[in-house]
């Protein structure tokens, strides 16, 4: 679990492209955006699913497959992993730009956050270098209205050249006409004419002259301009992608090898270096997101975010950060243990009245002990245990879980923990996982696929394990408060010997299977939201 092929990203080029058309008349459509940006809520409305949705980063590592039938076409909806960049440091990342290159979508849409359109126009811009079949929607413009920041869509559909929709998903606004766009421009009812990003002489002279070599090779399926860029970067992933998509593999062709030496020679002597390269092209990106967004959004004078910001600093601050982070965990746990005992009673006894008459019932058929000690006091005895014990704490936790999730606080959770979980070798988004374990631990391994390092996910795929969960609460207790012949393990020296055991091994193991440096990932903390009541309603229908 957690460490499948699929799950790290090994698989990505066998398992994430695969699109289940019933008709070929059938339409691709991919959903694509920053990390929390509503991606998933759209996908919910559009194919009545019910994908899980998060106010956190990272929610969704896999692509998502959903239908949805608009004027008589079935279009097939496919949530990709959500994305800062196409840039492919990670295997979301990975699976994200494999699927807009190499997944032959009809349409990308691209979801933005009407409350940071400037950061999410990166993607945006980077999506256009790589197909002109985009629809960009402007999501949680409520969220915009209350912050009274005003987005001029028709002047960011003029500066992008591609249809510009704006919607607020949770309320179901826009949908109908996001579809519209969608469906013109995966019928070509709509050219599109996004305008080509200009990387500098430098870098535009490089690109045309590998494009002669390149365009060839592209076979129609890739846009040549592009690609030349990215086989500048060098970005090893896409040649590995070309080869197990395209079955190209330019490494072995000559001219290619020889041009690109001679550009590269030359680009060293203007002081352009590998290094240096992609920082280039990122500025470049950049600096046109910046000037589509002052040209668009108008914001209120004074700033909208003041509040924001100084709740975030008390949420955050060293001196305030983690005394409210405990004592918000420790609310909600004491809610869950507390809150559950009166229903674990009534469950207990009236599960343990039912086994009382099924004893009966064994007794009034004369049925041999062994069906009864089989299936009454092993099977259904074990069963009501599992329902009384397990059942009223998830019952309780998970909505209150879900509070914090919705609201925002989570990512602020792991940018707290994450300099104290470095210090151990992990990454702060670990402590994510490690929370919803205390839930259910499947849940907290599983979850460590939103982790981008893959030493890092080991880490926390292993250790996240030991996490007590509500099952384990019980064994636990009776563990601790039965008598044992050996007394000495609760001495103050055998705890601290099992502890300095447990460093030794954990110190080993850091040397030697896990010696590779950290991964390095940007954290984002998103806006702060108060409408949880579809999530709460999702949680109880789970």
């Amino acid at each position: 679990m957690g460490l499948t092929r699929t799950s790290t990203g090994a698989a990505a080029a066998e398992t994430e492209l695969v699109i289940r058309k019933s008709s070929p008349e059938d339409r691709v459509i991919a959903l694509a955006g920053n990390p929390n940006v509503g991606k998933s809520t759209i996908f919910n409305a559009l194919t009545g699913m019910k994908q899980h949705t998060g106010n956190w980063p990272g929610k969704t590592v896999t692509n998502a497959q959903g239908q949805y039938d608009h004027h008589g076409t079935r279009f097939i909806m496919v949530d990709i992993p959500g994305t800062y960049s196409l840039m492919a440091n990670s295997a979301e990342e990975e699976v994200a730009r494999d699927f807009i290159c190499f997944g032959e979508p009809d349409t990308t849409v691209v979801v933005t956050d009407a409350t940071c359109l400037e950061r999410n126009l990166n993607l945006v811009l980077q999506t256009l270098e790589i197909t002109d079949h985009v629809v960009v929607c402007v999501n949680l413009l409520d969220e915009a209205k209350k912050k009274k920041i005003h987005i001029d869509l028709d002047e960011l559909s003029l500066q992008l050249g591609v249809p510009v929709v704006g919607a607020s998903a949770r309320a179901g606004i826009g949908l109908t006409e996001l579809m519209d766009e969608v469906e013109k421009v995966a019928f070509d009812r709509q050219k599109t004419y996004p305008p080509r990003l200009d990387y500098g002489p430098e870098v535009e002279q490089a690109i045309a002259r590998l494009l002669p070599i390149v365009k060839p090779h592209t076979l129609g399926k890739l846009n040549a301009r592009w690609t030349c860029l990215k086989l500048l970067d060098p970005d090893e992933s896409l040649r590995r992608s070309m080869t197990d998509y395209l079955g190209i593999d330019l490494t072995a062709d000559p001219e290619f090898q020889t041009v690109l030496t001679s550009i590269w020679q030359e680009l060293e002597t203007k002081g352009l270096t590998h290094d240096s390269f992609r920082d280039h092209i990122v500025s470049k990106i950049v600096e046109r997101a910046e000037q589509v967004y002052r040209l668009c959004v108008a914001l209120p004078e004074g700033g909208y975010n003041g509040r924001d910001r100084k709740i975030d600093r008390l949420l955050t601050s060293k001196l305030t950060g983690i005394p409210i982070m405990f004592l918000l965990l420790g609310v909600i746990f004491w809610i869950t243990i507390t809150g559950a005992n009166y229903p674990s009673e009534l469950l207990s006894t009236g599960l343990f009245w039912i086994e009382d008459r099924l004893t009966e019932f064994c007794a009034y058929l004369a049925a041999p002990g062994w069906v009864q000690g089989l299936f009454v006091e092993g099977m259904y005895r074990t069963l009501a245990w599992v329902v009384s014990v397990m059942l009223p704490p998830m019952a309780i936790f998970f909505p209150l879980f879900t509070l914090l999730e919705d609201s925002g606080y989570l990512p602020r959770i792991a940018f707290n923990m994450d300099r104290y979980f470095k210090k151990a070798g992990a990454h702060g988004k670990q402590s994510l996982t490690m929370a919803m374990g205390f839930g259910c631990n499947a849940c907290g391994v599983v979850g460590c696929r939103i982790i981008d390092s893959p030493r890092e996910r080991l880490i926390a795929t292993v250790t996240n394990n030991f996490v007590p969960c509500n099952g384990r609460f019980a064994p636990f207790d009776l563990r601790e408060t039965s008598p044992r012949e050996n007394a000495s393990t609760h001495s103050p020296i055998g705890t601290r010997t099992r502890i300095d055991t447990d460093i030794g091994r954990f110190s080993h193991i850091q040397g030697t299977a896990l010696v590779r440096r950290n991964g390095t990932a940007p954290m984002e903390n998103p806006q702060k939201r108060t409408h949880v009541t579809p999530s709460i309603k999702l949680v109880s229908r789970l």
